[in-house]
């Protein structure tokens, strides 16, 4: 029976399979856990999303990525993805969730859903695409509310009201328009986001220019009804007919696993965890983060394209522990 393994990757998204590769190239005893598919969260994003990223930058272990157009989109990422995890035979447990981690005397315990695992060090690469941010105002738990977005056609011929003014949003908007869905835009700023891809903010700009679709700024959602949602607009109550909320608000990494963990969070609204950023590990000691969990609440600011070094920082800080 194994007694522990040099390190278990919690998190089979691109960064965690990163990770994988690095730790098996450099003779390490691994594991990925993975709660679902592989890259679980990018299967769950928009059927026709297309990356903000050229392919090259979603590249890992310079494995290269070719896509049809530069931007390639989500079914082309799952093929990459998928591909690289078979073809180099990684040792990763899909469909298994993780359910704890206790710490005692330097070695890791895991608890999954299917089986009990010992490692000498931990990485997070969970994402945070689990937990919306809501809305906590009344009706938000109605089945006409979601909070993640698949596919326009659901939606033709119906009144949508979409909350957000990023790009999973705005695109959202824009799909369900082109579908035949009345759509109006909920955008609590003054105007569409500023981070909404390039090529996208023209075209939902001129379609709400032109009145194709409705987008009330300065405002928030405040109620949800079978029938209709309520508006408060620059202090004015509105309420218009509708038949389904897209509440596209962003989301957020688990706060609550990380603490359970006795990573140190920063109290401000940023929410930052604790760690070295020239060996990615955290507070407690064998405890590494990878990915856009390192971002906290500022979840724009870790993308693949850049934590794609983490897999290499953590892997050589592990091997220098080892070394000594």
């Amino acid at each position: 029976m194994k007694t522990a393994y040099d390190l278990i990757i919690i998190g089979g998204g691109p960064i965690g399979i990163a990770c994988g590769l690095e730790a098996k190239k450099n003779g390490l005893d691994y594991l990925i856990l993975e709660k679902g598919p592989i890259v679980n969260s990018l299967f769950h994003y928009p059927t026709n999303m297309q990356f903000f990223s050229s392919s090259e930058k979603l590249e890992i272990d310079e494995i290269p990525f070719i896509s049809k157009e530069a931007k390639p989109k989500r079914d082309e990422a799952l093929e990459y993805y998928r591909r690289i995890v078979t073809s180099n035979k990684l040792n990763m447990h899909l469909f298994e969730k993780v359910k704890s981690v206790k710490k005692e005397a330097n070695i890791f315990t895991i608890i999954s859903s299917k089986n009990k695992y010992n490692s000498n060090h931990i990485v997070l690469a969970t994402g945070f695409y689990d937990i919306p941010n809501l809305l906590n105002i009344p009706g938000e738990n109605l089945d006409k509310v979601a909070h993640y977005y698949d596919n326009p056609h659901y939606y033709s011929g119906q009144k949508v009201a979409v909350v957000g003014a990023s790009n999973s949003a705005i695109d959202a908007a824009l799909e369900c328009w082109r579908k035949g869905a009345e759509v109006t835009l909920v955008i609590r700023g003054d105007e569409v986001g500023q981070r909404v891809k390039y090529w996208v903010r023209p075209d939902i700009i001129n379609r709400i220019e032109e009145g194709s679709i409705k987008a009330y700024y300065k405002s928030t959602l405040v109620r949800i009804e079978e029938h209709s949602i309520t508006l408060q607009v620059e202090g004015k109550e509105i309420s218009i007919e509708n038949d389904f909320v897209l509440a596209l608000t962003g989301y957020k990494p688990n706060f609550h696993f990380l603490e359970m963990l006795g990573v140190h969070i920063s109290d401000d609204d940023k929410k930052l965890p604790q760690y070295d950023p020239e060996s990615m590990e955290t507070n407690v000691e064998g405890l590494y983060l990878a990915g856009v969990i390192c971002g906290g609440m500022e979840t724009h600011k870790w993308f693949i394209e850049n934590s794609r070094v983490h897999a290499k920082l953590i892997v050589k800080d592990i091997l220098s522990k080892q070394s000594v």
